[in-house]
């Protein structure tokens, strides 16, 4: 299965650690959002009108109690259609 089969309401998992770039107001710049590995729901699909040709997926990842966290720009390369394991170096 591949990111372009997905449609809101699908699971995906982080791919690399995913911080707030500023575009979530309530949380800090540059606070962690999600660890690689941490599962998500796909929200929505769409393009940046300066980047029509790359699709952009709105992404809630869960919290440590499962909470589903703010809604979250994210490009394909960050995030994975499968589980991941990952382990920290």
């Amino acid at each position: 299965m591949t990111l372009e089969q997905l449609n809101p309401g699908d699971a995906v998992y982080a791919a690399s650690h995913i911080y707030n770039d500023g575009g979530i107001p309530e949380i800090p710049t540059d606070a962690l959002l999600a660890e690689p590995g941490t599962r998500g729901v796909i929200i929505e699909t769409g393009h940046l009108e300066e980047a029509p040709e790359r699709t952009l997926y709105l992404v809630r990842f869960e919290d440590q109690d499962l909470n589903l966290g703010p809604p979250t720009g994210c490009w394909p390369e960050e995030l994975s259609p499968t589980e991941i394991d990952f382990v920290e170096e």
